[in-house]
């Protein structure tokens, strides 16, 4: 159950309509231009609305790195999440890392699926892996955090939040999660 509700905070990050991204028509290093110039503008958008058009962009751009040959197992793996057949989605995502191990985005969703697994270890080493891969990636952090903070390490978790939300400060949550994680750390465990 509790591994379920951090898949689904995860995911919240992630939104599902672009998780279906169409095969990429710009080239490597455009996509990176872009990626670039999009995370700066994420970090200083004004408001919700603004933050939410440009990371929506930004999540398309890490799925249009995937081959079309991943891309398909990757549907296939949120599939499975959706589900509930969870190990056939790690099956699916070790089948896309196994063909292009340089795509983020697989090792974040397989880091997820091992999560709900209760594998928070494995869990762990592939957010390590996406933030080898792409050390911006929000969505990461934010479930890094998570993971520190279900080993009980309410520093980390509250180091890795903070580090998401200073790419993307108006992510959906994160300052209840900051205030929530803050208040913890400092002994408050009610």
């Amino acid at each position: 159950m509790r591994a379920g509700l951090l898949l689904f905070a995860a995911l919240a990050f992630m939104p599902p309509a672009l998780a279906v991204a169409q095969p990429a028509t710009a080239t490597p290093a455009a996509r990176r231009a872009e990626l670039d110039r999009l995370l700066t503008a994420l970090a200083a958008a004004p408001d919700e609305t603004a933050s939410s058009a440009v990371e929506a962009r930004i999540h398309v751009l890490w799925m249009q790195a995937a081959s079309p040959a991943v891309a398909l197992l990757v549907r296939r793996g949120q599939r499975n999440i959706e589900s509930e057949a969870v190990a056939d989605a790690v099956e699916d995502f070790d089948a896309a890392l196994t063909l292009q191990p340089d795509f983020a985005e697989a090792w974040l969703m397989r880091a997820q699926a091992l999560s709900m697994l209760g594998d928070n270890a494995a869990a762990g080493r592939d957010v390590q892996q996406v933030l080898m891969l792409e050390p911006r990636h929000f969505g990461a952090l934010a479930l890094l955090s998570r993971l520190h903070e279900q080993a009980g390490d309410l520093d980390g978790a509250l180091g890795a939040m903070e580090a998401a939300v200073e790419l993307n400060p108006h992510m959906q949550g994160a300052d209840a999660r900051l205030r929530e994680l803050r208040r913890r750390s400092q002994g408050d465990h009610t």
